[in-house]
């Protein structure tokens, strides 16, 4: 049987395209003119069948009096997988490649920092901070190691400092450290331990709009800038360049590419993980 939602025409009008995407920005601060947009078309599209719409002025009367769609359209347009060391084969290299050079290159520099730009609910920085405490052992004490997450979702980032999980989003966690870095809650549901949490700091950003940082010695951004045009892309890595340290690391996407000036800045260290550093 075709469901009625499936079975709807789209009348795509563009300036009906235009003042939803105006209202989307002022209702929920997401600026949709920064993402490609038949990528957004297609999210958008998403909510206009659930919603039965047949049109965007449909829809948008559907948003200016419902606020439960609003939350809803806000969870479908920054839509993310959730899972801890998705990709284990990047987070492979990064401990066995990166993180022992990084720390022979700091020699008497016990500083660490490490920036995780578009985190969602924390499952890259955490699992990012498992890797380099297992890797300094019982030296850990004796690095200042900050590592932090950005979002622009604050529900995201507040689900990130609780640092609770379900178990089907730690699939790629063996039973070692799942006893040694979480404790299971009541509700079956597992928490990051105190101890690793301590690692992180959780803030909302907008690395497209927001203030520049500076400082890093690891930037991991990874399948954020897909979504985005190229001109925008080509800024945030220059961004990104930027805001690491003298030999810093940069960690992108498996289906990104560096484009623009950035791609002569960085020299690849794993080209198939999209691990670079910069010259």
């Amino acid at each position: 049987m075709t469901n009625f939602a499936d079975s709807i025409v789209l009348h795509e009008d563009e300036k009906e395209f235009v003042e939803l995407k105006a209202i989307i920005k002022k209702k929920i601060g997401f600026n949709c003119d920064q993402y490609k947009q038949a990528h957004l078309k297609r999210r958008l599209a998403v909510r206009l069948r659930a919603n039965q719409s047949g049109s965007y002025k449909e829809y948008m009367d559907i948003l200016m009096r419902n606020e439960a769609e609003l939350q809803k359209l806000k969870d479908t347009l920054t839509v993310n997988v959730t899972e801890l060391f998705r990709n284990p084969e990047t987070y492979e290299v990064f401990s066995k490649t990166v993180l022992p050079e990084l720390v022979k290159s700091k020699g008497d520099d016990k500083t660490i920092k490490i920036w995780s730009a578009g985190c969602s609910n924390g499952e890259e920085p955490y699992s990012i901070a498992i890797l380099v405490r297992e890797f300094l052992g019982g030296l850990t004490k004796r690095y200042s190691i900050s590592i932090i997450g950005t979002d622009i979702d604050e529900d995201s980032l507040k689900k990130a400092q609780n640092g609770i999980f379900q178990l089907k989003q730690l699939e790629k966690i063996n039973k070692e450290r799942l006893d040694k870095f979480f404790t299971r809650k009541d509700d079956g549901n597992f928490q990051i331990s105190e101890d690793l949490r301590r690692l992180l700091k959780f803030r909302h950003h907008d690395m497209i709009s927001g203030p520049r940082m500076f400082g890093f010695d690891v930037i991991f951004c990874r399948n954020v800038t897909i979504y985005f045009e190229q001109e925008l892309q080509e800024k945030l890595y220059l961004n990104f360049y930027n805001a690491l340290n003298k030999g810093g690391y940069f960690v992108m996407g498996k289906t990104e590419t560096l484009v623009g000036p950035a791609g002569d800045l960085f020299e690849p260290v794993d080209v198939r993980e999209r691990i670079y550093q910069k010259r």
